[in-house]
């Protein structure tokens, strides 16, 4: 994510200069990006795509979610726990997502071990790290975010401890980010503290529901 202050976006509002960088992003600046997700199969789904994008730019996996979607069966944790050495080699050959062997391999573990535990027990463990707010300055220009707090790296820890693959401290503290746990928007955009431009918010009422992912390009 480069630095810099909240910019004007076309109708004159505020926003993080990520979110105006390509028009893919600008829905999900508005819309998505530090709203909370709850939900054991929504922070799966994150989770999933958060481990894709290591190494890579968001908008890659972003323009590629409704794929991975498709191909991970909506990420319902029970459906991809029952996935065959015939899907993963399906998984492998599919050009609608990032064919990488360790990621994809780690989806799957990662799904059949989750699909042991209690329903909400992903949601609780995740959402037991969210900082304190008042704890937590508002940055005022994306330089001044951080890639990883104590928070997500004692969560990356936690999840680790319970065998899960892929989710190291960069890649939780983007979970965080995506999922709400923290408010990264820069001072002054328009989609700090859950606010949202006129106009996202007329096409989220009409367009289809929002979902997923963090920032880190």
């Amino acid at each position: 994510m480069s630095g810099g202050a909240a910019v004007p976006g076309p109708d004159g509002l505020l926003r993080c200069p990520w979110g105006l960088s390509t028009e893919d992003y600008v829905a999900y600046h508005d819309e998505e990006w530090g709203r909370p997700v709850h939900g054991d199969d929504a922070l799966f789904e994150r989770l999933c795509l958060e481990a894709f994008q290591s190494g890579l730019s968001w908008i890659t996996i972003l323009r590629r979610r409704e794929g991975f979607r498709k191909a991970f069966a909506g990420f319902r944790i029970a459906e991809v726990a029952r996935f065959t050495d015939t899907d993963r080699e399906r998984l492998l050959a599919d050009e609608g997502i990032i064919r990488n062997r360790a990621k994809i391999d780690a989806t799957l573990a990662n799904a059949k071990l989750l699909a042991g535990w209690e329903p909400g027990e992903l949601d609780t463990l995740i959402w037991s790290h969210a900082p304190d707010p008042s704890t937590r300055p508002v940055p005022a220009t994306t330089a001044d975010v951080p890639a990883v707090t104590d928070e997500s790296t004692a969560l990356s820890k936690a999840l680790k401890k319970r065998g899960l693959r892929f989710v190291g401290p960069t890649t939780a503290y983007a979970l965080m980010q995506a999922c709400g746990l923290v408010d990264d928007h820069v001072q002054g955009c328009t989609a700090r503290g859950g606010g949202r431009p006129a106009a996202a918010g007329k096409a989220r009422k009409t367009g289809p529901a929002a979902t997923t992912g963090g920032v880190a390009d």
